[in-house]
């Protein structure tokens, strides 16, 4: 076929003007434009790097930090005899009338095992754990990560912030430890590990954030914990929680009921304290103002003239306490406590139970519209009975028949008392002339013969050189209602 010199002339100039136009809209639409320089790139289109979760931001894995804790970590196996313990299939089947018809008495009960974690923190074999991994064990068997297994014994004990010391071997052997780190220097978003053995899977290791610090959950007066979403889980209790440099900055203690990534350490700072004192002396000594305290609501603050809500309001203060002596005066605000701030009466109660009885401290109150810095020197608490050795934890019997305790922060909060002022009554004999007269376990008294009962101290003074034939007058307060008891000592 031919083409003639017109056709052909005008097909090239249509060619042209379709290239000329598809070359305009590639310059202004298309996307294969240049990309422009690094230098010149805007600063919008710049992204930190995406990370899964579980992935530690220097190195990429967590095995280092792992291989080095596990040798440390050990599994706690416990036993407990008697006491409340199971009934035997026995028992379950027939029940425990049916026995005692046929055999003459109770049947025995079958021991208690139960499971935790722990941490070896010194090479002769000195460990951490929780207390109510051992408080009622009478055998404690622990296993580290080579599979063996060891006699462990109870050096003391603290309930109030959920720590034991255990010593293995008698001391007789070396051990792998771990290093405790400073846990005021975690932040929160810091990386760590929780390592133990939940449901009995040893040297289970999970990882995780601090989420928060300083929480308060209800546990005690000595609320300070950690926060991770590391996995803990039962079993998990008394385990270590772990830095990037393998050092322990928590013992894993508590988890929140039905959720998920939320569970507690107590922070090594405050472990290393209790740890210390229990090593050395078997007990905790807590440090004590002699103060009764409670928060500042909004109402009160206008009251006392106050700038805002953050403080603690003094509402009594014990005669010769180290409060007394100090000068403080109830209607004080105790803003600052060594230079840290008390928002609440928690605050306040953790600063001063973690001081040392005898220390110099400075307080900073709020008084007729001023600030004022006082000194006080720390006394130790009197009731404080908590840190002990292995079955002593038993309250204040006398010659009326009952028991008697302090009352704790959380036990005036379970009563709904406004002061833990008192003691609390434990126990009633049967006969006695307390139980004559009509005293019951959960009254508190507040009074014996017109003298106020402040502390266990108060009542031991009161009732200690009491004997038959003494009348006593007792006031009582129980639940919103306060009545007296009047009765004569051994003549019910």
């Amino acid at each position: 076929m031919q083409v003639t010199g017109k056709t052909f002339g005008g097909a090239l100039l249509m060619a042209l003007l379709a290239g000329i136009a598809l070359g305009a809209f590639a310059t202004t639409h298309g996307p294969w434009r240049p990309a422009p320089s690094p230098e010149l790139a805007p600063l919008a289109t710049l992204q930190a790097p995406i990370l899964p979760v579980q992935m530690p931001l220097t190195t990429g894995t967590f095995a280092k930090v792992a291989e080095a804790i596990k040798p440390a970590v050990l599994n706690i196996n416990t036993l407990s005899r008697g006491g409340g313990g199971g009934r035997t299939p026995f028992e379950e089947f027939f029940g425990e009338d049916f026995y005692r018809r046929f055999f003459g008495d109770s049947p025995d009960r079958l021991p208690q095992r139960s499971l935790g974690s722990g941490v070896i923190i010194d090479p002769s074999g000195i460990a951490l754990t929780n207390a109510h991994v051992v408080e009622k064990a009478t055998e404690i068997e622990v296993i580290t990560l080579d599979g063996s297994k060891h006699k462990a014994k109870l050096v003391g004990l603290d309930k109030k912030t959920d720590l034991a010391v255990l010593k293995l071997d008698d001391g007789k052997t070396k051990f792998a430890f771990a290093r405790l780190g400073d846990s005021d220097r975690m932040q929160v978003g810091d990386w760590v590990i929780a390592v133990g053995s939940p449901f009995g899977l040893q040297s289970t290791v999970t990882a995780g954030i601090i989420s928060a610090k300083a929480r308060q959950i209800g546990q005690g007066p000595f609320d300070d914990f950690l926060q991770t979403d590391a996995a803990i889980n039962p079993g998990n209790s008394g385990g270590p929680l772990v830095n990037m440099q393998g050092e322990v900055v928590g013992i894993n203690t508590a988890i929140v009921a039905g959720g998920s990534g939320i569970g507690f350490a107590i922070p090594s700072n405050m472990a290393r304290k209790i740890y210390t004192e229990l090593s050395t002396k078997g007990r905790v000594t807590r440090g004590w103002l002699g103060v009764s305290i409670q928060p500042l609501t909004s109402d009160l603050a206008n009251s006392f003239g106050a700038k805002d809500t953050k403080g603690v309001l003094v509402s009594d203060v014990v005669p010769d306490s180290p409060a007394g002596k100090a000068g403080l005066k109830p209607g004080d605000i105790l803003i600052e406590f060594e230079g840290k701030r008390t928002e609440a009466p928690a605050d306040l109660q953790r600063a001063v139970g973690l001081a040392s009885p005898g220390q110099d401290a400075k307080v900073k109150v709020w008084r007729d519209g001023n600030e004022r810095t006082l000194e006080v020197k720390i006394g130790e608490a009197p009731d404080d009975r908590e840190a002990q050795q292995r079955g002593s934890s038993k309250g204040t019997p006398t010659v009326l028949g009952m028991e008697v305790r302090p009352i704790t922060p959380e036990v005036a909060r379970q009563l709904n008392l406004r002061t833990n002022e008192g003691v609390i009554v434990a126990r009633v004999d049967e006969g006695s002339p307390a139980a004559e007269a009509g005293i019951q376990r959960g009254d508190v008294i507040r009074e014996i013969n017109r003298q106020k009962i402040r502390t266990t101290t108060d009542y031991e003074k009161l009732t200690r050189e009491t004997k038959d034939g003494d009348r006593l007058t007792v006031l009582l307060q129980r639940g919103p209602m306060s009545l007296y008891v009047a009765f004569t000592v051994g003549k019910g």
